[in-house]
Order: C-alpha cells, then structure tokens, then sequence
C-alpha cells in the first residue's frame, strides 16, 4: 500500500488540508448551565460544516434549589431523548468569588450532564475563555460580541438569547476544536 505524500509547503499543506474529509457526521449538544438558566443548543457537524438544529434556554421555576435542579435535568433528559446527540459540549466550572455561586453552578452542571448519561454520550468539557476564543478571536470577548459571531457563524437571524447564544457558542467551540483534530490526523 502507498502512503501519501507529505505537503512541503505551508501553501501545499492547506491545500492538502482541504482535500482531507473531517470525520464523520456527528450531534453535538451544547450546555451553558446555570441554577436559574441553562442554555442549550443541538449542532450537526459533518464534513467541516455545522448546521444548526435548535437552542434555548431552560428557564427553572421550582421555590426549592433542589426542585430547580429536577427541572434541569427533566429538560436535558427530553433534549438527548428527542434529538439523540452523539457529543455533549460543557462549559467547565471555573471559580466564582462567591464559592455558594461555584457550588450552585457545579450542581447545575453535573444534573444537566446527569440527564445525557442514558445515551452514554462522549463529554468535552471547555473553558470560557476557550469558547470564546473559538468563536470570536478573543478569549476576553463580551457577550455581545459572542451573540453576534454565534448568529453570524450559523447564519441565523432574529433574536437570540443570550444562555442559546452561550450555549451554541460551545457547541461551536467543540465542532470547530474535532474538525481541526481531524485534519491535522490526516495530516499527518
């Protein structure tokens, strides 16, 4: 068997990148969670593409912390049986100054990733800074300026929440971080 020849040139390695498939079609579900809002979003992801499926916000109305959580997962539980992803994308926790706030984030966070865990789904946990750098060019980016790029990315128009927007910025993150993964693998 033949093997290919390597690219010489920066010019010839993009070339070369081009012609090289990403790997398959894959469902990728993005969580921005929180106790009040958690944010999600469904992307497809195939051939260096990514299509957009549906994102929202899962908006808690239980009086008790603990009703709130059962409401988080309620909701990612319909999410993965209804749409079946393949890939979860999280946001990781990252230290608030009020630790009560940090404790309340990871319990939203593991009852959001609890709910995925029957489709045994693969986790990609990324930092804020991350995704933004991913989706905006800049790991200091407002989110505004997320919102913005996210709608421009996916070429959607009308109104997007903020937690959607957070939410498929992740989701964007991950697809954008396989899809190099996957060239530079074929590479080399």
């Amino acid at each position: 068997m033949r093997r290919a020849r390597r690219p010489q040139s920066l010019t010839e390695l993009v070339s070369y990148q081009r012609v090289v498939p990403p790997s398959s079609h894959v469902r990728i579900l993005g969580l921005d969670p929180g106790s009040i809002r958690t944010g999600y979003a469904v992307v497809d992801s195939e051939a260096g593409k990514v299509k957009y499926i549906v994102s929202g916000a899962i908006r808690t109305q239980g009086e008790s912390f603990a009703e709130r959580l059962q409401e988080i997962f309620t909701a990612v539980d319909q999410l993965t049986n209804e749409f079946r992803p393949s890939e979860v994308a999280i946001e990781r926790v990252f230290m608030h100054r009020n630790a009560d706030s940090a404790l309340k984030l990871g319990q939203a966070r593991g009852a959001a990733l609890s709910a995925t865990f029957a489709l045994r789904p693969k986790v990609f946990e990324y930092a804020p800074r991350e995704v933004k750098q991913a989706v905006v060019g800049t790991g200091g980016a407002e989110k505004d300026q997320v919102q913005l790029m996210v709608k421009r990315l996916l070429n959607l128009s009308g109104p997007l929440g903020p937690d959607a927007a957070d939410a498929l910025a992740i989701a964007l993150c991950h697809a954008f971080a396989r899809n190099l993964n996957a060239m530079t693998a074929a590479a080399r």
